[in-house]
């Protein structure tokens, strides 16, 4: 930890900092017509997005009545990712008021990191091609710990490379956030346009913020950093 840092914030990144959701479902309609299946658009599959490349695959398939999903779906993760490795920031680009408020948090003297279940290479190529590198001491993949959200260690890992000490506070958008920082045991802000399942009230997260710039007023109003 250094001397002047105010704590560790993690964010997430799909749903949270940048809307890829774009280049995702666009990737998935070149895979589906690849094979011969109907594409989705963007609205169905955007349904699809917020649980890592196999379950998009897998869910697509059941979608479309595969009847043996887990057989077909190895091959076409492989080939699904060669497709969105091509167009990570085609049109993907940060949410409003991103940049802005990541250096004003930055500037308050939080130190932070990425956590997402999107391959570790390709979160980097994404923040890296957004210009936001220069907010985040370390960024994660479900292959950088070889493990993956909702289990705690990929977070608790995450914030001890980011190395800001205490306290601890997730952002996300997905049941799947909020269940990762309850099981890591620190307060979670929920972004309210992202790409959970569930409705936010339902999951009872720390603090809801509505757009990127009210996580500094959200931060505020969790008692445990009071």
């Amino acid at each position: 930890m250094t001397s002047s840092s105010r704590g560790t914030l993690i964010f997430d990144l799909d749903g949270t900092l940048v809307d890829s959701a774009g280049d995702i479902a666009g990737s998935l309609d070149t895979l589906m017509s690849e094979r011969g299946f109907a594409p989705f658009g963007l609205e169905q599959g955007r349904k699809l997005i917020g649980h890592g490349i196999a379950n998009l695959v897998k869910g697509a398939l059941r979608q479309r009545g595969v009847a043996d999903v887990e057989a077909l779906a190895p091959e076409l993760i492989v080939r699904f990712t060669e497709i969105y490795g091509a167009r990570l920031t085609r049109i993907t680009r940060p949410y409003e008021g991103v940049a802005e408020t990541l250096a004003t948090l930055q500037s308050d003297g939080w130190r932070m990191g990425v956590c997402t279940n999107k391959r570790e290479v390709f979160a980097r190529q994404i923040v890296a091609d957004l210009n936001l590198s220069r907010y985040f001491a370390f960024v994660c993949g479900p292959d950088t710990f070889n493990v993956s959200k909702p289990d705690p260690r990929q977070l608790l890992e995450t914030a001890r490379a980011v190395n800001g000490g205490d306290p601890l506070v997730f952002v996300g958008d997905s049941e799947v956030d909020v269940e990762t920082a309850r099981s890591a045991g620190c307060p979670v802000i929920a972004m309210a346009y992202g790409y959970t399942k569930k409705p936010l009230a339902e999951l009872a997260p720390d603090a809801i913020a509505h757009s990127f710039a009210e996580i500094p007023a959200a931060l505020r109003r969790i008692p445990a950093l009071a």
